[in-house]
């Protein structure tokens, strides 16, 4: 359920507000999900198409996704679509990285990836 918070979080954060339309207080630099999907996503191109705002925010939120095709809990399917439906939505800094044959879990080669990730979309220091 990590990844579906947090791409649910990222949808309230370029809205400014949940789904219940209570203010969403939080400012988010990135996302990083690992084995998810996205929930609410029939709604949210709709609701990007009405504001420019909005969809600046999408464009500019950057997201890691990352699904093994071996995921037994979380099909690959559901990843790889999630990744695609927010990409046409309109987040477009978008990466999805896919490891063959991985289930639930992680392994060290897909930890690198995050660290890379987020060492370069925030600008941290090497390591």
């Amino acid at each position: 359920m990590g990844a579906a918070a947090a791409l649910y979080s990222g949808t309230c954060h370029i809205f400014g507000q949940y789904s219940n339309r209570n203010p969403y207080p939080v400012n988010l630099t990135s996302i990083v999900g690992l084995s998810g999907w996205l929930p609410c996503s029939r709604m949210l191109r709709n609701r990007l198409a009405g504001s420019n705002d909005t969809v600046t925010r999408a464009s500019s939120l950057p997201i890691l996704l990352c699904h093994g095709s071996g995921d037994d809990v979380v099909a690959y399917k559901h990843g790889e679509k999630s990744a695609r439906i927010l990409h046409s939505a309109g987040f477009q800094n978008l990466t999805f990285r896919s490891y063959d044959g991985l289930g639930h879990y992680t392994i060290p080669e897909e930890m690198d990836e995050v660290c890379r990730w987020l060492t370069d979309k925030l600008e941290l220091p090497g390591s």
